[in-house]
């Protein structure tokens, strides 16, 4: 994965991905937003500030299921496949993703 991804809820532009670097398995990338971002915004603020310990997984499900079910998907800005299976943190203007 290289170049740079668009963040879509179906039809709608919520941001930009630009992959700058690999730490592997995760690409990192630089976030603009999209005319979308402002009503998932809230979503992804709570899962950037679930740090930490999480013995059970109950704080990370409860941060990432939203965010989930928001069906977003991955369009390569230069044409080709869509991704629709994937974990993506953002805060601020960077994003952490793995697929």
């Amino acid at each position: 994965m290289s170049g740079t991804w668009r963040l879509m809820r179906g039809d709608e532009l919520v941001g930009s991905l630009t992959v700058h670097g690999i730490d592997m398995p995760v690409y990192l990338c630089d976030f603009r937003p999209g005319p979308g971002w402002e009503p998932v915004r809230p979503l992804f603020e709570t899962w950037a500030a679930a740090q930490g310990p999480d013995p059970d997984g109950s704080r990370t499900v409860t941060a990432l299921k939203p965010i989930l079910d928001l069906g977003l998907t991955l369009v390569p800005a230069a044409g080709g496949g869509t991704i629709s299976r994937f974990f993506l943190r953002i805060d601020g203007d960077k994003a952490c993703l793995r697929y």
